[in-house]
């Protein structure tokens, strides 16, 4: 008769493998719920805090063959799920119905693909199966009504808010559907971040996971602004590998350290230019820039992006890469960084307010 496998066993091959966007076993991230051992058979619950639907199978088969290797094991059965929750802010702010979580997008200067990337972030987070919005706070240059190519006004069914725009299985708002494309905002700095506040209050979010919040460049009124009165639980910062750029970069880094909003990481954009015609590679903005920012300001590299133009083409056509060509590399790598973002957030303390009872004290 074969010797029978014990649960301690089954946690030590499990702590064999590393998940690569955790960046350590789902024993110590608290992530396998439960195990089960039944004539040589292991069933293991797993709850991962991230969405994880394009990494699912290559988990599951390094779990099985993990457990398979032990004495006694026939049958191994893994249970995924995914669970999202809401977590820790800048103290005293208060938290935004129907959003569980925020997530900054910025940069220290413009044209470095930040729009881009917020838009292609939120629909990776949405194909890993996570429900998520896009805020545009860009309200001098809202980019993502043409990104996202929706051109309508939102409705608003009470006459105090208004509903966000849906395409892609994404929930949108900008000033950009409030207003014709041309028509620029001539507007003074305390009315664009009272316009911001509105935009994202007075939204009627719907049960979000995430929501993604394109920044304008730079760290001035609207940066603050956001920093200090709406609730963020992570920054992505996005730069080209540039000196240039990454000197912006670090600006960024830095104002959301002082307003102790966690900055998830880095990505860098533009990294690589391979020739569509030879396929001659070519580092235009510079090498390595990205990463040597995040291992000198210690925080993650959460990846990089070539400077393609399907990228650029796609955007402006309305269908983003992850939409455009879900299955090809441009995809992957979003998906990828999207995982990673979302892993990185996973790890951070919770936001326990909302369960707390209000206690009232009531003297007879």
């Amino acid at each position: 008769m074969a010797d029978m496998v014990d649960k301690q066993q089954v946690e030590t091959a499990i702590k064999e493998y590393i998940d690569p966007y955790l960046q350590k076993d789902l024993v110590s991230s608290k992530a396998v719920k439960n195990i089960q051992i039944e004539d040589g058979t292991v069933t293991v619950d797993v709850t991962l805090g991230y969405p994880s639907k394009g990494y699912n199978d290559t988990l599951s088969n390094e779990l099985k063959n993990k457990i398979s290797a032990l004495d006694g094991v026939s049958t191994v059965n893994i249970n995924l799920s995914n669970k999202i929750v809401s977590h820790a802010v800048q103290k005293g702010v208060d938290p935004i119905k129907g959003v569980k979580n925020i997530i900054a997008v910025a940069s220290g200067k413009g044209g470095v693909g930040k729009s881009t990337t917020a838009v292609n972030l939120a629909l990776a987070l949405s194909a890993e199966g996570a429900n998520v919005g896009i805020l545009d706070a860009d309200i001098y240059g809202p980019s993502q009504p043409r990104m996202l190519g929706v051109n309508q006004k939102p409705e608003s069914k009470d006459g105090n808010s208004l509903e966000p725009v849906m395409n892609y299985h994404l929930q949108a708002m900008s000033i950009g559907f409030l207003i014709e494309e041309e028509t620029p905002m001539i507007w003074r700095g305390p009315m664009v971040t009272q316009a911001l506040e509105q935009l994202l209050k007075d939204t009627r979010w719907h049960d979000l996971d995430y929501l993604i919040v394109d920044l304008p460049p730079g760290t001035g009124d609207t940066q603050l602004t956001l920093a200090q009165k709406i609730p963020v639980s992570g920054a992505v910062i996005v730069s080209t590998p540039q000196d240039i750029a990454l000197i912006d970069a670090r600006k960024g880094l830095k104002m959301f350290e002082k307003v102790s909003v966690p900055v998830l990481g880095i990505v860098e954009n533009m990294s690589i230019h391979i020739c569509s015609k030879c396929g001659h590679e070519e580092y235009i903005f510079g090498q390595g820039g990205g990463l040597r920012m995040a291992e000198d300001s210690d925080v993650d590299f959460l990846g990089s992006l070539p400077l393609d133009i399907s990228i650029r083409e796609n955007s402006d056509d309305g269908k983003p890469s992850v939409i455009a060509d879900p299955d090809g590399r441009i995809a992957q790598i979003y998906r990828e960084i999207a995982r990673r973002v979302a892993a990185k957030l996973s790890l951070q303390a919770k936001e326990y307010t909302a369960k707390f009872p209000t206690i009232k004290v009531v003297n007879n």
